[in-house]
């Protein structure tokens, strides 16, 4: 069920004009910006990259531009055509550290562990780029009840990390949870529903920047906004395609091989949530086409990923949220996002200063979209008749997904392959629709929409 278009500033085919664009395209950039950054600086930390660090994250900012793009404009087969970011996908951490961290334990160095990684990825690309080719056999599986889980998955588990920014941040200490923190996320998402129901179209395309903007200013008087960013940010980061080289390894790039397929399940589900918040089609050879593209997107520009030294690319759902708050969904938009992300990139400087943001005004902003994303999913669930069969499969998907965020621990004796994988809240909701889909025989009567408390109208025969 696509939303009513009628709801939307600009639809997806509309140019708004240049400083709507450019505010629209901002927005995107503050929503995604440390989802881009920071798988980056988690692989760096963990595997001592050290001086080439600001390097990555120059790059990462760089191919998430230019594989935006390539999403948004639609070059041949390649891209969805819709609203759609490309951003570093988290998904791969646990499996790029696997690798570089078995490298290194063999005695090799920051520059083999690169090479190893991008070439286990530059390879692993080929499964979603060939994955996309069948995508149309596989309408058994690209089902509303697997999207719509899928997509509901998304965002309650985004709100986690969401929570988590509003009360202060993961290294916050003490101060997490903190009545300041929690005050300033409020005002924000105040400042947020404010702007967005407030009236006049301006106010709702940057609403999400106005709440970000007031507060950090807020902030800023209570001494919880640092310049440490910009002290040590690089001026300039050229481009260099394969800096550090390639290498490859069967047994370590079984895993990497195995997330591709996972994304593109992801991907599809991304892209599903972006097709209704911008009114377009959820069934169809139009929608199909458009997720044939945009998974066949992802894999190459993760291939170019790898090629420009840095990790793979993936559809990022938050900016769905975007869409939804701002009624933005021109695609134009996205050749502003792309540019400003190229320039960041090449500039690291000019990123520097969106990490300046509070992480409980970033939360407050993020808690807001990332809600959005799971309403998207229920939207979808909700478009079809439930019947007993899709009880069951939602209510199994949703307790495996949901258990593996409220007790993380539960998956920590698996074999490393399979916790990877089940570990993984969003990967675990999408395969065990598609398992329950297949296996359970369709056909089951709507359940009654009636109390069950109750005593049949009916009476006794």
């Amino acid at each position: 069920m696509a939303q009513d278009a009628t709801q939307l500033v600009y639809g997806l085919d509309d140019v708004p004009p240049p400083s709507r664009a450019a505010l629209a395209a901002i927005q995107h950039v503050l929503a995604s910006i440390v989802g881009i950054a920071t798988p980056s600086l988690i692989i760096g930390a963990a595997l001592g990259l050290g001086e080439h660090v600001p390097y990555l994250l120059a790059m990462s900012f760089f191919v998430s531009g230019v594989a935006t793009f390539i999403q948004c404009r639609r070059i041949g087969p390649v891209g969805s055509g819709l609203l759609s970011l490309q951003g570093t996908s988290f998904a791969f951490l646990g499996a790029i550290l696997a690798a570089g961290l078995a490298v290194k334990n063999a005695g090799g160095t920051p520059e083999d562990m690169l090479a190893m990684i991008f070439g286990l990825c530059l390879a692993g690309c080929v499964v979603e780029i060939v994955l996309a080719q069948f995508l149309d056999r596989l309408k058994r599986i690209v089902t509303p009840t697997v999207t719509g889980i899928v997509i509901t998955v998304i965002g309650l588990s985004l709100v986690q990390s969401a929570f988590t920014d509003f009360a202060g941040g993961a290294n916050a200490g003490d101060a997490l949870g903190s009545p300041l923190n929690l005050a300033i996320g409020s005002i924000v998402i105040a400042v947020i529903l404010a702007m967005s129901f407030a009236g006049p179209q301006i106010l709702r395309i940057s609403a999400i920047m106005i709440g970000l903007v007031a507060g950090t200013v807020l902030s800023s008087f209570f001494g919880m906004v640092s310049l440490a960013s910009l002290s040590g940010a690089q001026f300039f980061a050229l481009p260099v395609p394969f800096r550090y080289g390639l290498d490859f390894d069967f047994g370590l790039f079984v895993p990497i091989a195995f997330l591709y397929l996972v994304t593109a399940i992801e991907t599809s589900g991304d892209l599903t949530a972006n097709s209704i918040v911008s009114g377009q089609p959820v069934e169809g050879p139009v929608y199909l086409q458009r997720i044939k593209g945009g998974i066949l997107g992802d894999g190459v520009n993760s291939g170019i990923a790898a090629i420009f030294n840095t990790f793979p690319n993936t559809t990022f759902s938050q900016n769905n949220g975007v869409i939804q708050m701002t009624g933005v969904a021109s695609r134009h938009v996205g050749l502003w996002v792309a540019g400003f992300l190229v320039v960041m990139g090449l500039f690291p400087v000019v990123g520097a200063f969106f990490l300046v943001i509070p992480k409980p005004v970033l939360g407050g902003a993020t808690l807001v979209l990332f809600g959005t994303i799971a309403v998207a999913g229920i939207r979808i669930l909700a478009s079809e008749p439930i019947d007993q069969r899709r009880v069951y499969i939602m209510a199994v998907s949703f307790g495996l997904s949901l258990g593996v965020i409220l007790v993380p621990a539960a998956t920590q004796h698996l074999p490393d392959l399979l916790r990877q994988v089940v570990a993984t809240p969003i990967t675990l909701a999408g395969l065990s629709a598609i398992v329950l889909s297949l296996a359970i025989p369709a056909g089951r009567k709507p359940i009654p929409e009636t109390d069950e408390t109750q005593p049949s109208a009916a009476g006794p025969a």
